[in-house]
């Protein structure tokens, strides 16, 4: 899926706790440490993301080095009571982070708007790991989840952005409200890539992360009800068919 990268660059590391690696881009780092990517590190220049997910996420004052945001890759369901962040080790080519930071270059690559990944980060300990990804952070959005309760939704505009994503044939893992993102001036973003892939743009995939964009709608409806949800989302879908059968 990601082809040779010279501005890509892996550094491992050890410390008290096993040993992994951090990959990362040389354009925009020097030489990241390990210790970035453990909030505790930034101190108050961290704080943590509200908006959606499972928490996991943190906006990062970097000084000179800008505004990032940092994630950690959290498990969902009942493996979560056992660990929160563990992932069983599958080696290197399965580690989340390193997928997700080249699914993001090839993405940008393709002139699609998604954030661009600094670095990725993980550790071994034993038969599990622990992954980070530190990437850009989109100044001035909100999400559609936020902007839909707010009445101020561009149900156009999305239906649209995600169109020009599936007609790249990218397959998003959990495309739902708040992976959305829209500036004030209308401008979308598509973030949160884990566990995506890019495919043939077959219909199948293409309609189930639809339905799971409009169950996401209706669990974050507020003060909405169901009929009107789907009202919004069915302007969402006809801009989507709209944008597929133009094919741009």
């Amino acid at each position: 899926m990601a082809g040779f990268d010279a501005n890509e660059h892996l550094t491992p590391f050890r410390d008290a706790r096993g040993y992994g690696a951090i990959l990362f881009d040389r354009t925009q780092l020097r030489q990241p440490d390990p210790a970035w990517f453990d909030p505790a590190h930034w101190g108050d220049a961290a704080q943590p993301v509200g908006d959606g997910g499972r928490g996991g996420a943190w906006f990062i004052d970097m000084g000179e080095g800008g505004d990032a945001v940092l994630r950690h890759y959290l498990r969902g369901g009942l493996v979560a009571n056992l660990s929160r962040d563990a992932h069983l080790w599958r080696g290197i080519a399965r580690v989340r982070s390193f997928a997700e930071y080249r699914l993001l270059r090839v993405l940008r690559a393709r002139k699609l708007p998604v954030p661009m990944a600094y670095a990725a980060w993980y550790r071994r300990e034993g038969l599990s790991y622990r992954a980070a990804i530190l990437m850009q952070r989109l100044p001035g959005v909100r999400s559609l989840a936020a902007l839909a309760t707010a009445g101020d939704a561009p149900w156009v505009a999305a239906g649209e952005l995600v169109a020009r994503f599936h007609r790249q044939g990218l397959d998003h893992a959990d495309l739902n409200a708040h992976n959305l993102l829209f500036d004030e001036e209308g401008r979308g973003w598509m973030i949160d890539f884990d566990r995506s892939r890019l495919r043939i743009p077959a219909t199948a995939w293409r309609e189930a992360n639809l339905e799971r964009l409009q169950r996401s709608l209706r669990k974050q409806r507020g003060g909405r009800g169901v009929i009107e949800v789907d009202a919004q989302f069915r302007a969402l879908r006809a801009a989507y068919d709209a944008a597929w059968q133009r094919g741009y």
